[in-house]
């Protein structure tokens, strides 16, 4: 038998190593992965906003948009592209492309991410098909894996519409403002509870909150009604009252509301709740603004009760959208006079909300068919916003 040289020995042996080392790569095989779970383990939030581009410019918006015009989330493209569609990868000349919407979409049916390519690609435990690769250290966060199932729950649309706005919006509003100490349906019926206008109550069903103003020192305290039968028969009630009266003022004309959510009706200043759908439309609709007011707005002839609640609820000089966006101005529509002052202060100095988020609540706001058109273009679309730099009006 001819001996081979050691040298070629040697050669021999390195080449079946590399050979062999490669056949590992690409069966991704070995201790390093072997027990990696690369399965979804979050799930659908519709609170989630989960949309395919980055940023998104709000309708409406002023002619050049200002701060408070642009969503900007993480994106589906942005991820991918982290992870996927890199210059050296599936964004260069490897296929399949993941860098465009119409090349991702090749790869995704909407509505049904157990059906979608790409889904699978990023949640296989079938190494050899997995992206992005195993062996490349960057495995997708659950964080990131949610939003894009969440973007192809909701349609794997290519911009968002009220469908995404929507649930992330009232999200916002509810968690960012309804506080213990803010607008909480447990301080405005605790409220009433401490004036003694809900009858015999136990220590037990109230609580006290105590807030601490960390500019001034100043204690301000809260009343809670922590009874949830109570306190849901009792703000139900009034919210009931409220839609029957000022749906038709003349024919339920005994509905006005008369517990104010101050003085004299309540101990304590309380705003008004916004921490559900229903909630926050009431508001919209019903500004508490006409609901509440400090002096007397009607004297019943008969029965010379005293009501602090105003009978035109067109006459409010707020809204929703403008309690938490500066750039805008907002006039009442009855009046169609505008404040020269903006009311942005429940984002910036309650809610502490971003630019973007109330870019969201303001895309959600103009979006839905339930808020009523008058509160949003004003009366005849004569128009109740309006920008403070440009003095554009916002209108349909």
């Amino acid at each position: 038998m001819k001996k081979i040289p050691l040298i070629k020995s040697a050669a021999l042996f390195l080449a079946v190593l590399i050979v062999s080392a490669s056949v590992l790569q690409c069966k991704k095989e070995g201790d390093l992965i072997k027990d990696l779970n690369r399965s979804f383990t979050g799930t659908a939030d519709s609170t989630v906003y989960a949309s395919f581009y980055e940023t998104n410019t709000v309708t409406p918006s002023d002619v050049t948009p200002d701060v408070n015009d642009i969503i900007k989330f993480r994106g589906v493209q942005t991820i991918l592209h982290e992870y996927c569609a890199t210059s050296n990868c599936h964004g260069g000349a490897i296929a399949p492309k993941f860098d465009t919407y119409a090349e991702i979409m090749k790869y995704v049916t909407p509505g049904n991410p157990a059906a979608s390519k790409l889904w699978d690609y990023l949640t296989t435990n079938d190494f050899n098909k997995a992206m992005p690769p195993v062996n490349s250290n960057h495995e997708m966060s659950t964080t990131d894996k949610t939003l894009i199932f969440n973007w192809i729950t909701n349609g794997a649309k290519e911009r968002p519409n009220l469908a995404d706005f929507r649930p992330a919006a009232i999200s916002l509003i509810s968690i960012g403002c309804g506080s213990a100490n803010c607008h909480n349906q447990a301080t405005a019926t605790g409220g009433w509870a401490r004036k003694g206008n809900l009858g015999t109550l136990t220590t037990s069903d109230t609580t006290t909150y105590n807030y601490i103003n960390p500019l001034t020192g100043a204690i301000t305290s809260y009343c809670l009604l922590s009874n949830a039968t109570l306190r849901n028969q009792v703000w139900n009630s009034y919210k009931d009252s409220v839609k029957k009266f000022y749906s038709d003022t003349v024919a339920f004309a005994s509905f006005r509301p008369w517990k104010t959510f101050a003085v004299p009706r309540s101990a304590s200043s309380t705003r008004g709740p916004l921490q559900t759908y229903d909630d926050i439309m009431m508001d919209i609709m019903y500004p508490k603004s006409v609901r509440s007011n400090t002096t007397v707005q009607y004297t019943d002839p008969v029965t010379l009760v005293q009501y602090y609640a105003r009978g035109n609820a067109l006459t409010a000089t707020s809204t929703m959208v403008s309690r938490i966006d500066s750039t805008l101005l907002v006039a009442a529509p009855f009046t169609g006079i505008y404040g020269a002052n903006h009311q942005g202060d429940m984002a910036y100095g309650d809610g502490g909300f971003k630019s973007h988020e109330i870019a969201l609540v303001k895309a959600w706001y103009f979006a839905d068919p339930n808020v009523p058109t008058v509160w949003k273009y004003g009366v005849a679309n004569a128009g109740i916003l309006k920008y403070r730099k440009t003095g554009t009006i916002i209108k349909q």
